[in-house]
């Protein structure tokens, strides 16, 4: 995994922080990311970022529920055993419809959790980087990357200017890795204690 460089403000209102992060992109940095410690409605606009497609991945789950409820019924109750329920012809469709309605919404559901984990990087033992571990409390944190064209004082400046309280540059592995927080791991090529 490769180490990269961000420069990190730490803002404590989200009426500082949005502001700043439209003057940021305006400035020309890339944001790598905002970590807040609740949602903040328009923030992920003015950060720039696409519509998720995650409603197409639930469209296809519900679909493939659809079609295995009832190819499954099909085949089992007009071809492996066919059984007379009060007359009914064997392919009975409207009594079909609740277990079908059921199959879809649960094909669709999963799907998009287990969808929705993934590419959140989210799962049981996966450790992630914190660039501030109060950003799941009370603080907003904006990670800006540093790339080959950032200055990095420049930028630290930058984020102090548009309100900032406290800005730090700092070393972070950009993916995630299998481990657990209550064990010692080796990063940065040194031994870390759990916290």
């Amino acid at each position: 995994m490769s180490v990269k460089k961000f420069v990190v403000g730490n803002f404590d209102d989200e009426a500082v922080l949005f502001p700043a992060v439209k003057k940021v992109r305006r400035a020309g940095y890339k944001i790598h990311d905002v970590f807040t410690p609740f949602p903040i409605h328009g923030l992920d606009k003015a950060m720039g970022l696409k519509d998720t497609s995650l409603h197409v991945a639930g469209f296809i789950y519900g679909i493939a529920g659809t079609t295995t409820a009832l190819s499954f019924i099909t085949w089992a109750l007009t071809i492996d055993w066919q059984v007379n329920f009060g007359g009914k012809p064997y392919f009975s469709l409207p009594a079909w419809i609740p277990i079908t309605f059921e199959l879809t919404v649960l094909f669709a559901s999963v799907g998009m959790v287990l969808t929705f984990c993934w590419l959140c990087q989210l799962a049981p033992f996966i450790k992630k980087d914190h660039f501030n571990p109060r950003s799941t409390d009370d603080l907003f944190v904006m990670a800006v990357e540093c790339t080959d064209k950032t200055n990095e004082q420049e930028a630290l400046a930058f984020l102090n200017s548009v309100g900032a309280k406290d800005v730090s540059v700092q070393y972070r592995e950009t993916g995630w890795w299998l481990g657990r927080y209550d064990q010692e791991t080796v990063r940065y090529g040194k031994k870390v204690e759990a916290v």
